[in-house]
């Protein structure tokens, strides 16, 4: 398997898979999961609001400069645009 250490939930139409079959399909899951798990398509679905300053802030360089920081300050929360 990959170096990824994740927990992958795979359904099959069919009954059984070979365990070829689903070592192909959890590389391919990984390959899809690298490709899209990055800081530009979480800061593009995710916004973060400040309840303190009565912000909804919605620029990525912003929002990863608010979640790197080490201490979170109260009522500045992660949102999701969905």
């Amino acid at each position: 398997m990959n170096d990824a250490n994740r927990d992958l939930l795979v359904l099959a139409k069919t009954a059984h898979l070979s365990p070829e079959e689903r070592e192909h399909q959890v590389t391919l899951l990984n390959i899809l999961l690298r490709l899209t798990e990055n800081w530009e398509t979480f800061c593009t679905a995710n916004e973060i609001l400040d309840i303190n300053r009565g912000r909804i802030i919605h620029k990525p360089f912003l929002i990863q400069k608010i979640l790197a920081e080490k201490t979170q300050k109260p009522f500045v929360f992660t949102s999701n645009k969905n």
